[in-house]
């Protein structure tokens, strides 16, 4: 393919806006990141050069996903993926991108417990290394330095993943506006709440997400054939599409029919 990037201007399905403007917590100073789920024609895959499972661009801070790579990290309840599925700030959707909508349910499961806290685990450590080192730095700076500190953006967002995870399980929706949480949450990305205060309402909502995984009515997985049926029916849409007046492709898009029926 000469350039991937025109599966995302031609092929887009879905397009949203994901970052601190989805979550309630934009600024000033915010940028505008952008998502998307592009869906490359099924032709594509009767090649040695498959598509692209992901794509950079083609504007800045833009992103986007082949249907089927973002459906399986979607089953596996990666949350950067989940939460896409959930933006607020809808910029395009097509006919078979309603269609993913509607799946949102299916992709949850009780895996978002451990997906979501796997991931702020791996966000709480980089944190506590800079708190490590700081007191080193703060040491041996020299006249004029700054010595470095908890990054607190990643504080304020491990706080709000936290938050969202104990809320998904408790509810069984995935709502990514963080609503009057905002101003709290400011407060410790301009490093306004002392560490200990962080540290002390981290480790309180990890455990609220424990609790609430002990009772949550997620289901232990998720709804894998639903998706795969989902998937299975565009990529032949999109065959069939491409060649309506080829009758061999016509005849082996019945046959697998019949085979699957």
């Amino acid at each position: 393919m000469d350039n991937p990037q025109d599966l995302v201007r031609d092929h887009t399905i879905y397009a949203c806006v994901m970052g601190s403007r989805a979550f309630g917590l934009a600024t000033d100073d915010s940028d505008t990141d952008r998502r998307g789920v592009f869906l490359a024609p099924t032709p594509l895959y009767w090649r040695f050069e498959k598509p692209p499972t992901h794509v950079e661009g083609p504007a800045e801070e833009q992103f986007g996903w082949e249907l089927e790579r973002f459906c399986a990290l979607a089953l596996r309840a990666n949350p950067n993926i989940l939460e896409c599925l959930h933006s607020p700030l809808v910029e395009h959707v097509t006919d078979t991108g309603h269609e993913l909508l509607a799946l949102r349910g299916a992709f949850l499961s009780r895996q978002v417990h451990e997906t979501f806290a796997r991931y702020a685990l791996g966000q709480r450590k980089k944190l506590d290394a800079d708190v490590r080192t700081l007191p080193r730095a703060l040491g041996s700076a020299r006249a004029g330095e700054t010595p470095s500190a908890p990054r607190w953006k990643h504080a304020m967002h491990l706080l709000r993943l936290l938050g969202s995870c104990r809320d998904l399980l408790l509810t069984g929706e995935l709502t990514l506006d963080v609503g009057s949480a905002r101003e709290p949450l400011l407060a410790v990305k301009r490093g306004e709440v002392p560490w200990p205060e962080v540290e002390s309402r981290m480790a309180r909502l990890a455990a609220e997400c424990d609790a609430a995984a002990a009772r949550t009515r997620l289901p232990p997985e998720p709804d894998r054939r639903r998706v795969e049926d989902f998937l299975y029916r565009v990529r032949r849409a999109s065959a069939l599409q491409a060649y309506a007046d080829d009758q061999v492709v016509q005849g082996v898009v019945r046959a697998v029919d019949a085979r699957q029926g």
